[in-house]
């Protein structure tokens, strides 16, 4: 079993949602929220290969494609930074 301690956020760290064939996960460390692309969809890429809560270890993952959207802290919620497809709802591969 896996447990995951909520990391404590400080200013200029985001948490990194991950969706990936119809799962949905973060990691369980923050980011930095002004982070590359590049450095997202990488770390994204070693984290979903190993396994992450909500999402199932997969050797193949490939986030090439996908979109970064950033969204800013509010109301007591961290900076996040969403990696989703670019078709909306995590649609699963044919």
């Amino acid at each position: 079993m896996v447990q995951v301690v909520q990391a404590q956020f400080v200013d200029g760290e985001a948490v990194l949602n991950i969706t990936w064939q119809g799962q949905n996960g973060d990691l369980p460390n923050p980011i930095l929220f002004d982070s590359t692309d590049v450095d997202i969809r990488r770390w994204a890429t070693e984290a979903v290969r190993g396994g992450i809560p909500g999402i199932t270890a997969d050797a193949n993952v490939n986030f090439q494609d996908f979109v970064v959207e950033r969204f800013s802290a509010t109301a007591g919620l961290p900076n996040r930074v969403v990696l989703r497809p670019k078709t909306p709802f995590g649609g699963r591969g044919a």
